[in-house]
């Protein structure tokens, strides 16, 4: 039965990081990555008879599995990649890793232990044999891996990577869509580990002829075999220095491209060092000797076709900066090459944390360009440890935004070249100049102050509460004086008020109405769910259509609603889907034993547990959890249980409070209570013979009253203990008997569209408390006159006037 692809991942991630010792990640990549290759095409080649690797006899991930506990296998290791490189043409590429290091793996027993207990963890992976043909499980565990490096190998060595998230941005604002054809080119002048070429190639439905160099030379290597891993074996890429010894040149010229994607290094001091030949790059200026920011920008624009695109990472300071890249940024934009620029969030990028902008190229139309279309997307984001993440709805909207051209007040427009050109601006592009980014300012109404009255200004900026709530606005004010008004119920009853307004309803209602019908139009592709389906497309839909389907409904913004289904997608779903390729439904809603291995760190909590000693037997229900099972099979038996623990939980405070009031008496009683000031049946029985023993009635009388409660506790704690465990043993027994149309149901009806719908039920909600913290802020902000408070202040000074004569006080 197959694991959760969360699971699977977090468990290759624990048992190969504890492996590492004292290794930087950066290089224990290189190791881990290696074996991933190597289980892969090993995979590959055995499901697929046209495989473009060759493994050969003796270069396989098997052949390094049956060498685990060998004394030499660290050295056979090598030899086994050697050969599979040897077959491929893949020397001084997959063979980067040294598996018979001894100063990073340790010698000896150590080596032998670590690499034996390393391979066991990738043995885990199926590749190849695995049902859901459909579902990217090596793209996803890929992805997991990369990430999880770049945020351990720190800022100065986690640039081989940049984050998923920024590479689909610039892959979708760049101009690559369903119509791009497969003999394009795309090309990443400095190309890292390959990651923001394939999520470029990705956009395409058939990908892309793809190109790309890197200057580092492991880096490049990494490169190679990420292609290789993701179906690209044809990919060019190439080893060297893009700016001084580009490899893709035609005698002097640079090869052109129809789109280049790129994230160079931010301002490289030592650009120039070794530049000889310009290949035509620089016609519109020299970039500064110690920024190469704009030298890779032009190398970007010298390799694009006539009608090419491109979109490149930079820092901000080649929007703003002067002198010589001031005359390059003015040429570029009286060219019209300069199609956009998007503000990303600072602290996204693993190299560094200064805040990006990607600038967006085209050359398609330049003559006739009159403006520069701009967002400022610095403030969407999550944070996600040490480092900022785009969410799903950030990336949605810068997408969306810029592709179709969307005005969005302090977000995004339209900037004419006139207004770049003018002597105020002086084509300088920083963003700040053309979108204010920042929240209005609350002005604070020195009349209302004085006077009383909350300004009617302040509660016309609430208009979009007010649309979906008729009378709402009547309901929680009154007028106090021209273009002032009160609050007209109690500041404690407003978020009540709100609750209880008849739109608040209507908008629920409307909400729930929307995700059933999204949910009905979209069942038949969900109930189909089969090996070969693939959830990437399948999410792309879905989503798409949920968040065209919440652009109209007032005040909830459809992005917020997208990033809640999104958001259950990640959590949920995605592994829902995995399991059902996997196994079918019916066999992926089966138990199974919850799974404790110490090789690959992975300990399951169980979902429920049944029998008692030795025999009783942990399980995982990994589709349909028990208390869906409960809910909608057992719910007279669970409320009755809940009875039951009712009843214990007060027949304990009961013996918690007799305790304390009798626990601490003088006498025997005392010494049967425990540090937690609870009774202990031994010691008060001990108690009750004690105080017969010496007729101390009233001793003995708490005592008896104490060992009648501990009974009644003992009695009640194994009803519920019996209660429970008959619940727990007919809930495994109903698993047995679910149906698949059983299965489907649950899933479908009563997990996934239920879910949902309570996410954006809590959506609508959260907005409404919003509404009511700014109304309850305005209610006390104004609810004290200055001349309130100089009132109090005069009664205040009296009193102290009054307690300083009192002691004799005089001032």
């Amino acid at each position: 039965m197959a694991l959760k692809k969360s699971d699977l991942y977090s468990s290759l991630w624990a048992g190969a990081n504890e492996l590492r010792g004292g290794m930087d990640a950066s290089q224990y990549k290189d190791y881990v990555l290696t074996l991933l290759f190597m289980k892969y095409v090993t995979d590959k080649a055995k499901s697929d008879p046209d495989s473009l690797i060759e493994v050969p006899e003796g270069g396989s991930f098997d052949d390094m599995l049956a060498a685990k506990g060998d004394k030499e296998i660290g050295d056979k290791f090598n030899k086994i990649i050697g050969k599979l490189a040897d077959a491929n043409d893949l020397r001084n590429v997959i063979d980067q890793a040294d598996f018979n290091d001894g100063e990073k793996l340790g010698s000896g027993k150590e080596m032998q232990d670590r690499l034996s207990k390393l391979v066991t963890i990738f043995s885990s992976l199926d590749f190849g044999g695995a049902r859901a043909e459909g579902d990217d499980l090596l793209g996803d565990a890929y992805e997991f891996l990369m990430r999880h490096f770049a945020t351990e190998s720190g800022k100065s060595k986690g640039q081989f990577y940049t984050p998923a998230e920024v590479s689909r941005v610039v892959a979708k604002v760049v101009g690559i869509n369903s119509s791009t054809r497969q003999y394009e080119t795309v090309y990443d002048a400095a190309c890292g580990s390959g990651s923001l070429l394939l999520k470029a190639a990705d956009e395409a439905p058939n990908g892309m002829t793809i190109y790309g160099q890197e200057k580092d030379n492991a880096t490049w290597a990494l490169s190679k075999m990420n292609m290789i891993l993701h179906g690209n074996e044809t990919a060019e890429i190439y080893k060297g220095d893009t700016i001084t010894n580009p490899q893709l040149t035609r005698g002097t010229e640079l090869q052109k491209f129809d789109y280049v994607v790129m994230n160079p290094p931010f301002s490289v001091k030592s650009w120039t060092n070794g530049l000889e030949e310009h290949y035509g790059r620089f016609e519109y200026g020299m970039p500064p000797e110690k920024n190469g920011d704009y030298a890779f920008l032009l190398h970007a624009l010298t390799s694009l076709k006539s009608e090419g695109k491109a979109a490149v990472i930079l820092p901000h300071g080649v929007l703003f900066r002067g002198n010589a890249e001031a005359n390059i940024r003015r040429e570029l934009l009286k060219r019209g090459f300069i199609k956009g620029i998007i503000g990303l969030p600072a602290n996204l990028f693993y190299g560094t944390g200064i805040p990006a902008c990607i600038v967006i190229l085209d050359k398609e139309n330049a003559v006739s360009r009159t403006g520069v279309f701009m967002i400022d997307a610095s403030k969407g984001f999550i944070k996600d440890g040490n480092k900022n993440r785009l969410r799903d709805q950030d990336i949605h909207k810068i997408v969306d935004t810029f592709n179709n051209q969307r005005t969005i007040e302090r977000y995004s427009r339209m900037v004419p070249m006139s207004e770049i050109a003018d002597a105020k601006n002086d084509y300088n592009l920083n963003i700040p100049r053309y979108i204010d980014s920042s929240e209005p300012e609350d002005i604070q109404d020195l009349d209302a102050h004085l006077n009383g009255g909350i300004p009617n200004r302040d509660l016309d900026a609430l208009e979009e509460y007010w649309a979906p709530f008729p009378q709402l606005r009547e309901q929680l004010f009154k007028p106090n004086r021209p273009g002032y008004s009160d609050l007209a119920v109690d500041v404690n009853e407003i978020q009540q008020t709100i609750f209880d307004a008849p739109g608040f309803a209507k908008l629920q209602q409307n909400v729930y109405e929307i995700v059933n019908d999204w949910f009905e139009s979209h069942r038949s592709q969900l109930e189909n769910i089969s090996a070969e389906t693939k959830p990437v497309e399948l999410i792309r839909e879905l989503s798409d259509d949920f968040l065209a389907r919440f652009k109209d409904v007032p005040l909830l913004n459809e992005y917020d609603a997208y990033q809640q289904l999104m958001s259950y997608w990640h959590d949920v779903m995605h592994d829902d889907i995995f399991l059902v390729m996997q196994d079918g439904w019916l066999n992926a809603s089966r138990p199974r034993l919850a799974i404790v291995d110490k090789e690959r760190k992975l300990s399951e909590e169980a979902d429920l547990i049944v029998g008692a000693g030795r025999a009783k037997a942990k399980y995982k229900m990994d589709l349909i959890p028990p208390a869906l099972i409960i809910d909608r099979y057992f719910a007279a038996d669970q409320a009755h249980l809940n009875e039951l623990n009712a009843e214990l939980e007060s027949t304990t405070a009961a013996l918690t409070e007799h305790a304390e009031e009798h626990g601490s008496d003088e006498g025997a009683l005392s010494e049967a209570t425990n540090d937690k000031g609870a009774y202990t049946k031994v010691l008060v029985t001990a108690a009750v013979k004690q105080a017969r023993a010496t007729k101390d009635n009233e001793t003995l009388a708490v005592a008896q009253e104490a060992l009648e409660l501990l009974n009644h506790e003992a009695g009640f704690k194994k009803t519920v203990k019996d209660a429970q465990a008959k619940l727990d043993e007919a809930v495994l027994r109903q698993y047995g008997e679910l149906a698949d149309e059983d299965v489907r149901r649950l899933v479908l009806d009563y997990k996934w569209r239920a879910t949902i719908s309570r996410r954006l039920g809590s959506e609508v909600s959260a907005l409404t408390l919003q509404l009511a913290g700014r109304v309850r802020q305005l209610g006390e902000r104004y609810l004290n006159t200055v001349g309130d408070l100089d009132a109090e202040l005069a009664l205040l000074e009296g009193k102290m006037t009054s307690h300083f004569s009192e002691l004799g006080i005089t001032r």
